[in-house]
């Protein structure tokens, strides 16, 4: 009937779930997108070790920077993932989509465990090796967006930053796996075993993950909301151009691209890739004390998403975001001061150093001897442990406030029809390209100039402009009610 009243209630979108169950749609969405960081960071996590099998000898520094940038393409095709499988997201469902997303990343990551190296099939190895990688990028581009979609199309209105903040807590939980798998399999096999052939069981455990998570995925039901939305005829017919084709979209993608995601992934990136790149390759922490410390500080800072994803839901996801980009921008330079101090090795200066013999070029951090000159700097002798893994979780505060919330923001930034093709876009450029290139970007500038701490230039400049462009054009979007979408359209079948 027309005089049917559509409740804004929040309660009345709880009574809309009841049906399901919950915690099994997060748990099943969660499971299968931390396989896919733990698939896609696993790449990183073992560069230095595998990066000579796969690339011409005599040269282990530009055999790793080729590999880094076999890396970075994972992060560059992210966006067109974002595209393509958005579009497949609203077309024909979110299900779907981030079904196809993890079979892709899975039967990429268990390749790169069965793929011959360059000793074997010579420049083969590299070109295999770039092609998965690029499988991998536009996987992760897709499965992000559904899950996080997926999980607020099911949850109340005024629990959405609660619930979906467990979905954000599957990006630093597949990095902390990873860390957790290779310090396990280390410590199973000898140096050489594990150099050898070791360094493939990480790959190849992904089959079981995978597995086990497809297994999950293909007992759960479509998401309420688009499945009415579907049923009712009121879904897009073309998500790209309604997405991209529209003025007024184009400038909520833009303000959610940096006034949000682009601070976020700066600083996401910063709290933990660029943290471990910067112990082991600047202050020279050995590298498996390096991987301890930040799995450490992963793990005490993981619980802070979900605390601030509640938060957002009292309070607002605006306030909590820009406070984490002001703190980011006040204190990573006193906190990379700290951590310089708390290493034990009075590192001060970085150089790009060129061996006339082998003509390898490699990052050489310097020191001050007694008489006051420049010395090639040794392996960090004593670190400070507990210090470094506080200064790192110090890190991780800032991670989650900006993290944990902006699932809820971006799922009610956009209608429902569009929602997987347009909040995927942002999502990805502001972590996949703004984020995902600042180890290397961090480290090029710390060589080129010399100064170990002009690194933090980049991250601190990005998320100033996300600070400022945020404060000024980000909405706070608590008080969206997006199963309203759905009452409407029952509204509308009634009459």
């Amino acid at each position: 009937m027309a005089s049917s009243a559509v409740s804004h209630s929040p309660h009345s979108a709880g009574a809309a779930v009841r049906d399901y169950k919950i915690w099994q749609v997060i748990g099943a969405s969660a499971a299968g997108t931390m396989i896919e960081w733990y698939d896609f960071y696993i790449f990183g996590s073992l560069a230095a070790t595998i990066s000579p099998l796969f690339y011409p000898g005599g040269n282990q520094t530009l055999a790793l920077i080729a590999y880094l940038s076999t890396f970075a393409v994972g992060f560059v095709v992210r966006p067109f993932g974002a595209i393509f499988f958005g579009r497949i997201g609203d077309l024909v469902g979110r299900k779907y989509a981030f079904l196809v997303t993890l079979l892709i990343m899975g039967g990429a990551t268990a390749m790169i465990g069965i793929l011959p190296t360059y000793g074997t099939i010579g420049v083969l190895a590299p070109i295999a090796l770039i092609a998965i990688r690029i499988l991998q990028g536009l996987a992760l581009g897709g499965e992000y967006g559904g899950a996080a979609v997926y999980v607020a199309e099911h949850v109340p209105d005024d629990k959405r930053g609660f619930y979906t903040s467990f979905i954000q807590i599957t990006a630093t939980l597949g990095l902390f796996f990873s860390l957790a798998v290779i310090l396990g399999v280390q410590s199973a096999l000898s140096k050489e075993a594990f150099a050898a052939w070791g360094w493939r069981i990480p790959f190849l455990i992904s089959i079981f993950l995978v597995g086990l998570s497809l297994y999950i995925r293909l007992r759960m039901k479509e998401s309420p909301i688009f499945h009415q939305l579907k049923k009712e005829g009121k879904t897009s017919d073309t998500p790209l151009k309604d997405s991209f084709g529209n003025k007024r979209n184009w400038k909520v993608i833009l303000i959610a691209l940096f006034g949000a995601t682009a601070g976020q992934g700066v600083i996401w990136y910063t709290g933990q890739f660029y943290a471990l790149f910067y112990l082991q390759t600047i202050l020279k922490v050995n590298v498996r004390t390096a991987n301890i410390i930040v799995a450490a500080a992963l793990l005490l800072g993981m619980p802070l998403f979900v605390f601030f994803g509640w938060l957002s839901d009292r309070i607002g996801r605006k306030k909590i975001m820009m406070a984490g980009c002001l703190l980011a921008v006040l204190c990573y330079y006193p906190i990379y001061r700290a951590m310089q101090s708390a290493a034990g090795n009075n590192v001060v200066a970085v150089q790009s150093a060129k061996n006339p013999v082998t003509g390898e070029i490699k990052l050489a951090p310097q020191t001050v001897d007694a008489s006051g000159s420049l010395t090639p700097a040794p392996e960090a002798a004593s670190p400070n442990l507990t210090m470094l893994t506080l200064l790192v979780f110090l890190q991780l505060i800032f991670v989650t406030m900006v993290y944990g919330p902006i699932a809820a923001y971006l799922v009610e930034a956009f209608p429902a029809k569009i929602r997987y093709t347009s909040l995927s876009l942002p999502y990805h450029i502001g972590n996949g390209v703004f984020g995902g290139l600042l180890p290397l970007i961090g480290l090029m500038i710390c060589a080129s100039t010399g100064n170990i701490y002009a690194g933090l230039i980049y991250p601190i400049a990005v998320a100033t402009i996300t600070l400022i462009v945020g404060s000024i054009y980000l909405k706070e979007t608590r008080h969206v009610r997006i199963w309203d979408e759905l009452e409407a359209a029952r509204t509308e079948a009634a009459d």
